[in-house]
């Protein structure tokens, strides 16, 4: 047996060849460019992406030397990629972390939109998702739509590539015009929004028992693979990730330590009340939804901060890091740092990012040290939301490679902390997902007993979880003192662009 699955991140577009174990044999690698047009806007050229997936699939057939015996796609989440009637790109994709729609999305706040779409889905919308983009593009650009035929996301927009077929997983569907406890799109939804014309832009809902089509003609010719081969349509890349570490049981929950700083528990019942918050996902396991908090700002604040302090890389970020004492010598990081704002666990287009209580005292260490905890203290305020501490939180993406940052989550959270041994964990759960829809496991549950290996426990530090308690409580309150300035921060910014 051999086995390609694809992961197209935002930033990255990786290939991975699986060998007759389920072992990672081959990885291929290839950047994927974001352009900012514009303040706050963030695209991706379709045709590029679909370009960059074909070489690194091709890479991995040319090095597996055997044949495969099916394809899985998982891929970033939400955002517009539109196509025309000949499935061409209408335009450029607008992606998940785009902003352009900021406003929209504040009216619909202040309206009580917001509040009650979520009272149907469990999803806070947000910038990025389909329905602000393409409320925005009505507004700005009714050409583009008036030529597109289907709403694809880049999951879809390379299963199409690869099987002509326009179709979306559940998971890419649940937020924001599917009602989960139908698996149908809602008309409500649609209308609560003002897009009834868009329906016709939906692509088909395919739930866990339809996710197989074969390899088309042209794309088998392009990836040197047999025509017929099966593609398999995985979830998107944060329910993937959630299959590949191995959390699909209610009490588990992981982090994805990547673009977005994505915290995720297992639940099995729909949480429609309470104070709207995150996301609700159909995540790959029946009877299993994730309860999502997939922020705006990740791994993009510590390279961001690795500019700042002039270092190579976030290892060096670590190191200086430790040479200061938990606390940062009282200095606090807010690390929403997306042009969008944020929108998890709360919602606010507004929202920037802060240091506070800067002085004289504080030097390179203590930015490097704040800069980290005030990232680990988002994956506790999102767990919280979620439903307060797991039984232990499975981490992985390129944050996992830091011990110091793990022990800090540890102790920030209070739950042990255990580390994917995959290099590519959404691409693991990708091929957990072929497995079971080619009928090469019986379950995702089984899937995962016999696949998903973990490395050992980072646990809690009981004196680093009392003083990570408090800082966790200064870190709320701060961020509600602060966050009364975003608005004036917002007109400032309109008065230096104008």
């Amino acid at each position: 047996m051999a086995v390609i699955c694809v992961d197209a991140g935002t930033t990255m577009i990786k290939a991975v060849g699986y060998d007759g174990t389920g072992a990672e044999a081959v990885v291929a690698r290839q950047e994927a460019g974001v352009t900012r047009p514009a303040p706050g806007w963030a695209e991706q050229d379709m045709d590029a992406v679909w370009d960059a997936v074909a070489s690194t699939v091709r890479r991995v057939v040319q090095q597996l030397g055997s044949g495969v015996d099916f394809v899985a796609v998982t891929a970033q989440g939400d955002g517009c990629w539109l196509v025309d009637a000949a499935g061409s790109p209408a335009g450029p994709a607008i992606l998940w972390n785009d902003g352009r729609a900021a406003g929209i999305v504040e009216s619909w706040m202040r309206s009580g939109v917001v509040e009650r779409a979520f009272r149907i889905n469990g999803s806070l919308t947000a910038s990025g998702l389909p329905n602000a983009i393409l409320t925005w593009l009505a507004r700005h650009d009714p050409d583009r739509l008036e030529r597109s035929r289907a709403l694809l996301t880049c999951g879809g927009w390379i299963f199409f590539r690869l099987t002509g077929e326009i179709a979306c997983d559940e998971s890419d569907g649940s937020a924001p015009f599917m009602d989960p406890r139908t698996r149908r799109y809602s008309p409500e939804l649609l209308d609560l929004f003002g897009l009834e014309w868009a329906a016709r832009l939906l692509p088909e809902l395919r739930d866990d028992a339809h996710r197989v089509a074969e390899l088309n003609r042209d794309a088998a010719a392009l990836l040197d693979l047999p025509a017929g081969t099966p593609v398999v349509m995985a979830p998107y890349d944060i329910a993937s990730t959630a299959l590949g570490v191995g959390a699909v049981d209610t009490g588990q929950a992981c982090s994805i330590l990547g673009t977005t700083l994505c915290t995720q528990a297992v639940v099995d019942r729909l949480e429609l009340e309470g104070e709207p918050s995150g996301i609700t996902v159909a995540s790959g396991v029946p009877d299993r939804y994730l309860r999502a908090f997939p922020t705006f700002a990740g791994i993009e604040v510590i390279q961001w901060a690795c500019r700042l302090l002039g270092l190579r890389d976030p290892a060096d970020l670590g190191e200086l890091a430790a040479r200061s004492a938990p606390g940062a010598g009282g200095l606090a990081f807010l690390p929403y740092f997306s042009p969008a704002g944020e929108r998890a666990p709360f919602l606010d287009p507004l929202a920037r990012g802060a240091f506070l209580g800067m002085s004289f005292e504080h030097g390179p260490e203590q930015i490097a040290r704040a800069t980290m905890e005030g990232l680990a203290l988002v994956i506790q305020d999102c767990l919280i939301a979620a439903g307060g501490r797991p039984r232990e939180l499975r981490v992985c993406g390129g944050g996992a490679a830091s011990p110091l940052w793990l022990q800090m989550i540890a102790d920030v959270t209070g739950a042990p902390v255990l580390r994917s041994r995959d290099a590519e964990v959404g691409a693991r759960g990708a091929f957990l997902t072929g497995l079971v829809a080619t009928g090469g496991a019986d379950t995702i549950a089984a899937a995962v007993q016999e696949q998903v290996r973990l490395g050992d426990a980072v646990e809690p530090d009981p004196a680093g979880s009392v003083l990570h308690a408090h800082l966790f409580e200064d870190f709320l309150a701060l961020r509600e003192a602060t966050a009364v300035s975003w608005p004036l921060l917002a007109r400032m910014r309109d008065r230096s662009r104008s």
